[in-house]
């Protein structure tokens, strides 16, 4: 991540203000604005040592490089970074119950968001996402995930299949999502230690990527269609994992 950087909207900063704000530099809200999530960002960036400031629409609009920004823009430097080596550790205090996402090429910005936020309303021990080929964590990821992507581990690698690799000598069973495969999600058990692989947007699981999942599945779409968002795939994947884990 670059060494500052301007975030924005609402759920995106006050996330930030929240669970990194040793990283907020500063926080501009809209001046005159009445929205009450305004005047509880501002409080709890004051109480945290952040300095906040009321400025025109204008001046938000500006810095807020066309996204929209509800009133609302940080100063942000360097969040958490999450290093592949830090993997093992997490696996090990998830206690046999480690839930991993692993995002082979997501190229959408927004959509990358969206399973972030999926990834932390089930409840994830990690996201993990190539460094090249792929979209990375920026202004516009955390805004889509409304404060997920500084609240769960995103773990950038430098070669997908290997870090595959290692997950299953740590003892995780690899499961890929495949609109091709004969087996059903609902057919497997995702209540251990589990990664679940989805493929980008316009080419799916890679073909190293393929080979280095224990087992492929498919979400049954009887509705005829041939493949989900990969967002909304993302969404279906975790939250069966979810109901299995509550049921065991």
């Amino acid at each position: 991540m670059s060494a500052s950087q301007w975030i924005a909207g609402i759920n995106a900063v006050a996330a930030a203000v929240e669970h990194d704000a040793a990283h907020v530099r500063e926080v501009l809200l809209e001046a005159g604005a009445k929205n009450p999530r305004l005047a509880e960002i501002e409080s709890r960036a004051r109480r945290a040592g952040i300095e906040v400031r009321r400025v025109a629409q204008q001046a938000l609009d500006g810095v807020a490089g066309g996204l929209r920004h509800q009133g609302a823009v940080a100063r942000y430097a360097a969040a958490r970074t999450w290093d592949e080596h830090e993997l093992p550790a997490l696996i090990e205090a998830a206690a046999g119950r480690a839930l991993l996402l692993v995002l082979d090429g997501v190229q959408d910005p927004h959509n990358l968001g969206a399973c972030l936020r999926s990834a932390a309303a089930a409840g994830v021990t990690a996201v993990v996402i190539p460094k090249d080929k792929a979209v990375q964590v920026n202004a516009t990821v955390r805004k889509t995930s409304a404060g997920a992507a500084d609240s769960i581990p995103v773990i950038r690698v430098t070669n997908l299949a290997r870090c595959l690799r290692e997950l299953q000598k740590l003892g995780v069973w690899i499961y890929g999502l495949a609109g091709e495969a004969q087996d059903t999600l609902y057919a497997l058990d995702l209540t251990g230690n589990v990664a679940l692989v989805l493929g980008g947007e316009a080419e799916g699981l890679r073909r190293l990527t393929r080979e280095h999942c224990d087992r492929l599945a498919r979400i049954p779409m009887p509705g005829g269609f041939e493949s989900l968002n990969v967002s909304v795939a993302t969404g279906v994947a975790l939250f069966e994992a979810v109901r299995q884990r509550g049921a065991a």
